[in-house]
């Protein structure tokens, strides 16, 4: 079992930089898939990225493509979501969680977020 916390979120301008990360607990990180998801103020949760165990691939979907980049450090059982290029759309409490399949089945357990907001 593995227990997520996620810090690095802010108040951001439009075309800036955050990097988010999630420190996880429990012996098995290094052999979980890992994903970060976001809920924007009224609109349901969404996938924002995934890596594979050895962090070798990524997987994004097209609204964060070649904006967000997803990597993680199993040596400090640490995933890591940098964002660049911020629009104001991408304001979102982000969370990430572990993922029972390929590419954003998110685990049945989340932890508490970290909020960034992107002003205009």
């Amino acid at each position: 079992q593995v227990q997520l916390v996620e810090s690095g979120g802010g108040l951001v301008q439009a075309g800036g930089s955050l990097r988010l990360s999630c420190a996880a607990s429990g012996r098995t990180f290094s052999s979980e898939i890992m994903g970060w998801f976001r809920q924007a103020p009224g609109k349901e949760r969404e996938f924002v990225a995934a890596i594979n165990r050895s962090g070798s691939v990524r997987y994004y979907p097209d609204s964060v493509q070649g904006r967000f980049t997803i990597s993680r450090d199993n040596a400090k059982n640490t995933v890591y979501l940098q964002m660049n290029s911020l629009k104001p759309e991408d304001t979102a409490v982000y969370y990430c969680n572990v993922l029972r399949n390929w590419p954003r089945t998110p685990s049945d357990t989340w932890g508490q977020g970290t909020l960034v907001t992107v002003s205009s």
